[in-house]
């Protein structure tokens, strides 16, 4: 089975026994949290994309893509072709690290400056190229039309439980919303199973996405 936007809108009202004008026009509401629930709570591989860009020299800063969610891994290119991965580090450490931006070589540290840009150490004495790794927020079923996502096919208990908490937290409905919080976890368990433990591993750098996920 898989969820439609349409289909899964109405699971929700039948569930919620609700077909209320302003409780209806909140549904694509109700979905897009829980998307973001689960996104946040179970890491997918298959929610990982490569991207290759460029840095200018003398430009502390690189920009992120605009689906950017939690970084893997980010590669400077050398001239050679050759791959040169850099280190996740806090802000704090790049600014010890590189006091002024002056400081120029190739990247070998890299840092979340805020929600759209990295900031490299040192500052790029080139315009280097770079490959980056990392978990990005897939397109939103409210957003498809007719169409289905990777959420509503494989992992529809996740998508209509955690939808009809929001749903019953809107309602008011509190004592339901335990129950169905409940089926939730259960369902994000069966995810993180997927997600975390059945897929096999062997990557350099696994242990930088083992950290808690940022907003």
């Amino acid at each position: 089975m898989s969820w439609t936007l349409t289909s899964l809108k109405t699971a929700i009202q039948d569930y919620a026994e609700s077909s209320e004008s302003s409780f209806v026009t909140h549904l694509p509401d109700f979905i897009k949290s829980t998307e973001e629930r689960i996104l946040k709570n179970v890491q997918l591989d298959v929610f990982r994309k490569n991207v290759t860009g460029s840095g200018t020299a003398s430009n502390t800063y690189l920009s992120m893509p605009t689906d950017f969610l939690s970084p893997f891994s980010l590669a400077v290119i050398d001239s050679s072709s050759k791959y040169h991965y850099s280190k996740l580090k806090h802000v704090s450490f790049i600014r010890d690290f590189t006091p002024t931006a002056s400081t120029t070589d190739q990247p070998k540290y890299y840092a979340e400056f805020d929600e759209s840009t990295f900031i490299l150490a040192p500052t790029p004495n080139s315009n280097f190229n770079f490959e980056l790794h990392y978990y990005y927020r897939p397109t939103s079923l409210t957003a498809t039309a007719t169409g289905t996502t990777w959420l509503s096919t494989n992992a529809t208990n996740a998508l209509l439980y955690g939808s009809l908490v929001e749903a019953n937290n809107y309602l008011k409905a509190f004592e339901t919303t335990q129950v169905y919080e409940a089926r939730f976890q259960e369902a994000l368990t069966s995810l993180k199973n997927l997600g975390e433990a059945k897929s096999t591993r062997d990557q350099q750098r696994y242990d930088e996405i083992r950290r808690s996920p940022q907003s």
